[in-house]
């Protein structure tokens, strides 16, 4: 304590009883929380780099924490463990509007950085969904969200980092240029590390021009086999939508009743629709805004479509913000799991399909929604016995990956996937993944229950 007080001042540390219960958990649904032994508030990448010699010295556990919205137990620290609290770390540093790019402390959340952005005409274009969420949360699950159909995922957007080794150095990699190739890309392999290999205290992220004219077309469909086989179909058309989403009967339904949300959609297509495809369109010009939304309208009655609705301003809004709350609809409605599979895009329909099958033959429920134009696919997992939702998720897991697929596509995997992936992942990336976590951490501080299993580090 005195020692961790030496550093960061003993303000900005926390022992045993004086620690709150936030520390030790994120939002994943299936994991006991666990309280550290101390939580600490640097202020600088110097003072996370003393805070990790220290750690080194006396082999104490240590577990980085932003905002703690994740998704998958990765900010869940051992008992004897120091939890490192960037909250104090949320420095917009620079907005360079001649080289496009944001430079910020890992405390960053996004909706700070969406404010300072907007002010100059600019946008940081990944959106996974809760906008209290960190910036180094996102760097290190390579988070992605609704916007990734045409802008990508975090890791197209981080240009380079400071990150703190665990043994106190300070590297960078990267920086305000678009491309490197000089030696290995440090800067890709920190991004989606899940704090396993190095504590991000800086981040150089790229941004984009913020398109001014926006529109979302609503689309119900028959089955959600014919939404998930029109997803390629639109992608492919040119369109080039910003959004690109399914929602399943259920999830439309809850989403929407705990928004207090009307969509004007009359009884008749609402009874008759299991599905529904959102579309948002994003454009600098009102006309070249509307020629699209013609364009796609005409191309998803083609593709099945029971009928069009061009949702107005506040509607769309509501309809957005109701679908990236869907975790915390299905968490209310008891879900014991969410899970992030990503698949081919023109796989959605087969991979649900076995998941419908999957369920059915455990015993369990599934439903769901997905950002449909990268493939990643949510889904809520009801079933309250452990082994039944184990063999459940094994088997989905598996069907994803036959498909091409992958465990997970943006919550990462965390404490609370990783069974599965030592169980289905190929052992040789594995036995790679873990001489690389070793070259990183040699002595294994950094997070040691996230990926690998107890000592396998």
């Amino acid at each position: 304590m005195d020692e961790l007080a030496a550093i960061v001042g003993e303000a900005h540390v926390l022992a045993g009883e004086a620690i709150p219960e936030d520390y030790g958990h994120d939002e994943s649904l299936d994991l006991a929380p666990v309280r550290p032994a101390y939580v600490v508030k640097p202020s600088s990448a110097a003072e996370v780099a003393d805070v990790l010699k220290l750690a080194t010295a006396t082999r104490t556990p240590v577990t980085a924490r932003g905002s703690g919205s994740g998704l998958s137990g990765a900010a869940i620290p051992r008992a004897e463990g120091i939890v490192v609290s960037f909250e104090r770390m949320d420095a917009i540093v620079e907005i360079d509007t001649a080289n496009h790019v944001a430079v910020v402390q890992p405390g960053v959340t996004l909706a700070a950085l969406d404010e300072a952005t907007a002010a100059v005409g600019l946008a940081y274009q990944v959106h996974p969904g809760e906008l209290s969420g960190s910036l180094g949360g996102n760097v290190n699950t390579n988070a992605g969200g609704m916007s990734a159909v045409r802008y990508g995922v975090t890791r197209h957007h981080v240009l380079g980092v400071e990150a703190v080794l665990p043994t106190g150095e300070i590297v960078r990699s990267g920086g305000k240029v678009v491309k490197v190739s000089t030696g290995y890309d440090l800067t890709q392999l920190i991004t989606g590390s899940e704090g396993t290999l190095a504590l991000v205290t800086e981040a150089t992220l790229k941004l984009s021009p913020r398109l001014t004219q926006a529109t979302t077309v609503l689309a119900p469909f028959a089955t959600l086999d014919e939404v998930t086989r029109a997803v390629p179909q639109v992608v492919a058309s040119g369109i080039g939508p910003s959004i690109l989403e399914y929602i399943d009967m259920l999830t439309m339904a809850a989403i929407t009743y705990n928004a207090d949300l009307s969509l004007g959609i009359p009884d008749s297509v609402r009874d008759s629709s299991q599905a529904y495809l959102v579309v948002s369109l994003e454009n600098r010009s009102s006309e070249r805004l509307e020629e699209d939304v013609e364009a796609l309208g005409s191309h998803l009655l083609e593709l099945g479509a029971v009928d069009i609705y061009v949702l107005p301003g506040p509607a769309a809004r509501k309809l957005i913000e109701a679908r990236e709350k869907a975790f915390w609809t299905a968490k209310a409605a008891n879900a014991h799991c969410i899970i992030d599979t990503v698949v081919p895009r023109a796989s959605i329909a087969e991979f649900l399909a076995r998941a419908r099958s999957v369920a059915e033959e455990h015993g369990s429920y599934v439903l769901g929604c997905g950002h449909a134009g990268d493939g990643n696919v949510h889904l809520a997992l009801f079933q309250p016995d452990a082994e039944a939702r184990y063999r459940t998720l094994k088997a989905l897991f598996s069907a994803g990956m036959a498909v091409g697929g992958s465990i997970s596509g943006e919550h990462g995997i965390g404490q609370e996937k990783k069974k599965y992936f030592l169980e289905l992942e190929d052992p040789a990336k594995i036995a790679l993944m873990r001489r690389i976590k070793a070259a990183f951490d040699p002595n294994g501080i950094l997070n040691p229950d996230v990926l690998f299993a107890e000592g396998d580090a």
